[in-house]
């Protein structure tokens, strides 16, 4: 009787640790992946505990986490001809456990060298300029190459994203010119323009003030005004211009008056006319006071000599 319950107490034992040793816990973040007789069963392990036949299974844990993996730098020649060396990061993470862990050896490491040579090829497809402004094309362009053999390894490509591009020091020098180059152009452009737009406005204030030349007189008030309001021992008046050119004008058709009155003169008919006007002066004087010998001076010959400076004239 003792010794069928010492049998009884050792085998219950010996199914404990059978059991212990078999007992496996799958954490939240992996998937067991059970390899029994070394083939593995179609079906994976969901997290919690679970229980293994001894010495047939044998489990292989797969972590389901997205990974970041940085993808070491690479130097390239774009497609225009210049050398660059551009790093990025992949994020990727597993969604078939058994073909990760049936599949490829070591699906990080191949993951990162898939995300090398695809970088590498990205670089000498691309320009500089689509490195360096239209990314995200060459981020969907670079995840669908990476994806491409990596889902037949179980993994989903969720995001590639280049992270830095180094340029030649040269290179850096030629855009800096080229960048302060066109920030100049585009400063002249504007001054330019407000030129411009200044100018047509000055026009159109000079077409109202033509029309109403009580704008020019109100305008200049303002004008007082705002020099007075400083405070100034010493108040500057604005001299209109269009007086200066009214007086211009007066004195152009002045000039051309005495030109004229002058080229009658000298004609036959302004002599006559003279003489005339001088014996119309004789004979009032005739009619109104003393009698006055008024005469016409004669007409110089041509042929009397012109009198020295020295000689004094005869009475």
């Amino acid at each position: 009787m003792d010794g069928a319950v010492i049998g009884v107490v050792v085998a219950f034992v010996l199914g404990l640790l059978v059991l212990r040793g078999g007992m496996r816990v799958v954490n939240q973040i992996e998937r067991g992946v059970v390899f029994r007789w070394g083939k593995a069963l179609p079906a994976y392990r969901h997290p919690g505990v679970t229980f293994l036949i001894p010495f047939a299974d044998r489990m292989r844990k797969v972590n389901v986490q997205v990974v970041t993996m940085p993808v070491p730098t690479q130097e390239g020649i774009t497609k225009d001809n210049v050398s660059v060396k551009v790093d990025a990061v992949v994020y990727f993470r597993v969604t078939d456990p058994i073909r990760a862990a049936i599949e490829v050896q070591d699906y990080v490491f191949a993951v990162g060298q898939v995300a090398q040579s695809s970088l590498r090829s990205i670089i000498g497809k691309s320009d500089l300029d689509d490195l360096l402004t239209d990314r995200e094309r060459l981020h969907e362009g670079l995840a669908l190459m990476i994806d491409s053999p990596a889902a037949e390894w179980g993994i989903h490509i969720d995001r590639v994203e280049i992270k830095d591009v180094q340029l030649p020091e040269s290179l850096k020098r030629s855009m800096s010119r080229q960048a302060e180059a066109e920030r100049e152009r585009r400063a002249r452009v504007i001054t330019a323009d407000g030129e411009f737009q200044a100018a047509q406005q000055l026009a159109n204030a000079s077409r109202i003030m033509s029309d109403t030349p009580e704008a020019m007189q109100l305008r200049l008030l303002q004008t007082v005004v705002e020099v007075a309001a400083e405070k100034n021992s010493t108040l500057v008046m604005p001299f209109p211009v269009e007086l200066l050119r009214y007086f211009d004008r007066a004195a152009k058709r002045l000039d051309q008056e005495v030109e004229k009155n002058e080229r009658e003169l000298d004609a036959p008919e302004g002599q006559a006319a003279l003489k005339a006007g001088i014996e119309q002066i004789a004979a009032v004087a005739d009619r109104f006071g003393p009698r006055a010998e008024v005469t016409a001076a004669p007409e110089p010959s041509p042929e009397a000599p012109a009198p020295a400076p020295g000689d004094r004239p005869r009475a």
